[in-house]
C-alpha cells in the first residue's frame, strides 16, 4: 500500500510550493484581503498519495464531484500549466485516463510566485463551472472580483477616465459568474488537487513524441517513454510539441518589453475600481486589485527586444519611463519591492487552421499564445480544454452505439473547428488593444518631434475624440460577445447568478458620473509641500468636517471655528484663502489676496480662482498661494502623515532618510515627494532601497 502524508491548506497565496513525482505538496496559505473576511475558509487536512506506478490512475482529489465510468482510453497531456490542468480535469470527469507530464509546477512556465495572479473572466469561470462545478465554486471563493467594480480606459498622464467597461451586466444578463483574479498558485494548487497528484508526474519535460497510427508515446528529457491512445500539447508558447508537429516557428516579438510586479498597497478608490488600463505613447500601464491588500500591474514600453536593466535598476527605470504620469502609476512603482518586479519580452503565435494531425493535438498558448490585454489567454486555454474533452467524450459515445473504435481523426477536426474562429478574433483583439493602447495620443503635436511644443496648447488629437466615440459605441458589444458568447455551448453548468455576485448599489451612477465616482474615493486629503519655498512648512492635513474650514494665511486666525494654517512668506496675504469640506469633496476659495490662488489641474491646465468663489479641488490638482514657489499637491492617502514641528520638503533633498521620516510622512509619501522634488536618480535610488517597507 502506497504511503500517504496529511497536508493542510487554506485559499489565497500560497507559498511557493515543491512537487515532485513522490511528493505532492499543498502549502500553507491564508486569505487576508479586507474585501473577502467573512468568506474565509477554514483549515482542512488533505490526504495526497505517494505515487510510485505513474501508469497506475488512482482517486481523484475531487472526490465529492461526479466523474464517469472509466474508459479505456488513455490521453497524455504535455505541460501541467492551466490550460493542460483544466484539461486534464476535464478529461479525468469524462471518465478518461489522463497523465501529465510537468517540467517544474512549482515554476508555473518558470515565474514561480512573482508571476502574480490571473484574469479569470465570465467565460472562462462558466466553462469551469461546466467542467467541475465544485472546483469552479473553489477558485471564486479564492479569487477577487473586479467585475462588479468599474473597470477601463484612462489617460496615463492626467489619470481622467477615457471609456469605462461594464463586465458586471454581460454576465449577469447570461447567469455567468462575474469576473475573478486569482493567484496563479493558488489556482494551480485548486486544479491540481482536483485532478489528483497520481494523475500528474513532476520533473517530466516531453522533448519528443512519436505518432503509430495507434497510439502515441511520448520521450521525457531523461529517456522515459510513455504511450497512450492521444497526446496534447498544452506546453506553452515554446511547445516542443508544437514544433514536432508543424517545425520550428519563432514567437512574433509584439514589439513591447513588460514589467510587472505586486505591491502591498490598497488605493483610495479600492472600493469603486477593479483596474484600469493608463494609455500613453509607446507605452502603457495596467493596474488591479488581486486582493488581499495587494495591487498587481504591468507597465509595458516599446522597445527591442533582448534588453537587460542594471542590478536593482529596475524600479529607477520605470520611474523615469514614466516619470510625467498620473500618482496611480507612481504609487505602484513606489510601493513595489525592487525584487518583486520582473521584466519579460511579450511575444504571441498567430493561430493556424490546423491545430493537430494524426493522435495529437494542440491548445492554449502553444496553439494561439496571445498578448496579454484581453486578460483572456488563460480563458481561451480554459475553453479549449471544455470543447476538446466535450469532443473527445462525444467520439466515444458514438463509438460505442456504432460498435466501431473510437474515431479520434473526426473529433479532434471537430474541436479545431469550434475553436478556431472564436479564438481568431480574441486574439486579433488583443493585438488591436496593445495597438490603441500605446498609440492614444492626449494632445496634438504628442510625437511629431519638432512639433511637441504643441501640446502646451492643450488640444485635443483628433484621434482621441474619435477614439473614444468609436471604443464608446463597439464596447458593449464586444464584451458581450467574449464574456458570453461562448456559454450557449456549456454544458451541466447551472444557469443562474450567485447572491454573491452583487454589484455596488451605485455602479449604474458611477459609470455616468465621474463626479460621483470620485466622491467615493475613501482617503486622507491632504496637500504635500512641492514649491522652492515651501520648505519651512509642513504638510496640511484636509479636515472632512463641513463645520471646520481650514484658512490659510501668513497670520493665526485665533477666532476661526476651524484649523488656521500658517505660511509666513511674502506672497501669502494675512488671511489667503480658505478650504472648506462639502457633499462629499474639497472647495478652494480666494479671500481676496493680494498675489491670488492658483490650481494647475491634471491635465497641466493653470488658472486662478475666482476671488469669493469656490473652487472644486482634486486628486493631483497643485495649489499655488501667491506664487508657484509657494505649491502644495493634492494628495489622497488612506493614512495621512503625523503632525510633525520640523521641516517638510526641503528634508527630502537632503541625505538622510530619517531626516525624511521626522517630517511625518509615511514610507510611500516621502518617495513621492522625492520623485516630485528633483532629486538626483543615484541618491533618489540610495534612498528607496533604505525605506522601511509602506
Amino acid at each position: 500500500m502506497a504511503p500517504t502524508r496529511t497536508f493542510s491548506c487554506n485559499s489565497f497565496n500560497p507559498s511557493m510550493a515543491l512537487f515532485s513525482r513522490t511528493h505532492f505538496s499543498i502549502p500553507l496559505y491564508k486569505d487576508i484581503s479586507p474585501r473577502r473576511a467573512k468568506q474565509s475558509k477554514k483549515l482542512m487536512p488533505i490526504k495526497a498519495t505517494v505515487a510510485e506506478a505513474p501508469h497506475a490512475v488512482g482517486k481523484t482529489g475531487g472526490d465529492a464531484a461526479p466523474q464517469k465510468k472509466k474508459k479505456k482510453i488513455r490521453v497524455l497531456v504535455a505541460g501541467g500549466g492551466i490550460g493542460g490542468l483544466v484539461f486534464a480535469l476535464a478529461a479525468k470527469r469524462k471518465g478518461f485516463d489522463v497523465l501529465v507530464f510537468e517540467k517544474d509546477m512549482s515554476a508555473i512556465r518558470g515565474e514561480g510566485q512573482y508571476r502574480g495572479p490571473i484574469q479569470i473572466q465570465s467565460n472562462a469561470l462558466a466553462a469551469l463551472e461546466a467542467i467541475d462545478l465544485e472546483v469552479a465554486e473553489e477558485v471564486m471563493r479564492v479569487g477577487c472580483i473586479t467585475g462588479d467594480r468599474i473597470n477601463g480606459l484612462v489617460d496615463g498622464i492626467s489619470g481622467s477616465w477615457y471609456i469605462k467597461f461594464d463586465t458586471f451586466t454581460p454576465a449577469a444578463e447570461r447567469g455567468l459568474p462575474v469576473t475573478r483574479v486569482i493567484s496563479r498558485m493558488a489556482l494551480q494548487e485548486i486544479l491540481a488537487r482536483a485532478v489528483g497528484e497520481d494523475v500528474i508526474m513532476n520533473d517530466s519535460n516531453v522533448v519528443d513524441f512519436v505518432d503509430h497510427g495507434d497510439k502515441v508515446t511520448v520521450e521525457l528529457e531523461n529517456g522515459q517513454k510513455y504511450g497512450g491512445d492521444l497526446l496534447v500539447g498544452a506546453d506553452g508558447i515554446w511547445s516542443k510539441v508544437r514544433n514536432k508537429l508543424f517545425g520550428q516557428a519563432e514567437a512574433i516579438y509584439s514589439g513591447y518589453t513588460c514589467y510587472t510586479g505586486i505591491a502591498d498597497f490598497i488605493p483610495v478608490d479600492i472600493e469603486s475600481v477593479g483596474y484600469r488600463v493608463f494609455l500613453g505613447h509607446k507605452q502603457y500601464f495596467v493596474s488591479s486589485d488581486v486582493g488581499a491588500g495587494k495591487m498587481q500591474w504591468y507597465a509595458f514600453h516599446q522597445e527591442p527586444a533582448g534588453g537587460a536593466d542594471i542590478p536593482n535598476g529596475q524600479k529607477e527605470r520605470l520611474l523615469e519611463i514614466f516619470e510625467d504620469w498620473c500618482d496611480n502609476v507612481i504609487d505602484l512603482i513606489l510601493a513595489t519591492e525592487e525584487e518583486a518586479i520582473l521584466r519579460r519580452d511579450i511575444y504571441d503565435r498567430t493561430p493556424t487552421f490546423t491545430w493537430g494531425k494524426g493522435r495529437v493535438t494542440l491548445l492554449g498558448d502553444s496553439i494561439h499564445a496571445m498578448q496579454p490585454n484581453m486578460g483572456q489567454g488563460g480563458c481561451m486555454a480554459i475553453e479549449d480544454s471544455y470543447q476538446l474533452a466535450s469532443e473527445l467524450d462525444n467520439a466515444w459515445q458514438q463509438s460505442i452505439k456504432s460498435g466501431c473504435q473510437i474515431d479520434f481523426d473526426s473529433s479532434l477536426k471537430s474541436y479545431e473547428k469550434e475553436r478556431r474562429f472564436r479564438v481568431a478574433i480574441v486574439h486579433g483583439m488583443a493585438r488591436m488593444a496593445a495597438l490603441m493602447a500605446s498609440t492614444y495620443k492626449a494632445y496634438l503635436g504628442v510625437g511629431l518631434g519638432p512639433l511637441e511644443f504643441l501640446t502646451k496648447f492643450r488640444i485635443p488629437h483628433p484621434g482621441r475624440v474619435g477614439g473614444r466615440f468609436f471604443i464608446d459605441k463597439i464596447m458593449p458589444f464586444m464584451l458581450n460577445w467574449v464574456l458570453g458568447g461562448n456559454s450557449s455551448k456549456l454544458e451541466g453548468r447551472p444557469v443562474c447568478c450567485r447572491l454573491s455576485d452583487k454589484a455596488n448599489d451605485q455602479l449604474h451612477r458611477w459609470f455616468e458620473d465621474d463626479d460621483a465616482l470620485e466622491r467615493a474615493i475613501n482617503g486622507e486629503w491632504i496637500l504635500l509641500p512641492c514649491g522652492d519655498e515651501a520648505g519651512p512648512t509642513k504638510a496640511i492635513c484636509l479636515s472632512q468636517d463641513e463645520m471646520k474650514p481650514c484658512i490659510i494665511g501668513s497670520i493665526q486666525q485665533k477666532d476661526h471655528p476651524g484649523s488656521s494654517i500658517i505660511l509666513a512668506l511674502p506672497q501669502v496675504s494675512q488671511m489667503h484663502a480658505r478650504i472648506n469640506y462639502k457633499d462629499g469633496t474639497f472647495f478652494l476659495t480666494d479671500l481676496r489676496s493680494q498675489h491670488g490662488t492658483w490650481i494647475t489641474d491634471n491635465e497641466g491646465r493653470r488658472y486662478r480662482v475666482p476671488p469669493n468663489y469656490p473652487a472644486r479641488i482634486r486628486p493631483s490638482n497643485v495649489i499655488q498661494f501667491g506664487s508657484d514657489k509657494v505649491s502644495y499637491l493634492v494628495k489622497v492617502t488612506r493614512s495621512g502623515p503625523i503632525e510633525s514641528e520640523k521641516e517638510g520638503t526641503k528634508l527630502y533633498q537632503k541625505s538622510s532618510n530619517e531626516q525624511i521620516f521626522s517630517a511625518g510622512f509615511d514610507s510611500l509619501v516621502a518617495k513621492h515627494i522625492l520623485v516630485m522634488s528633483g532629486v538626483e536618480p543615484a541618491i533618489r535610488t540610495h534612498l528607496f532601497r533604505s525605506f522601511p517597507e509602506s
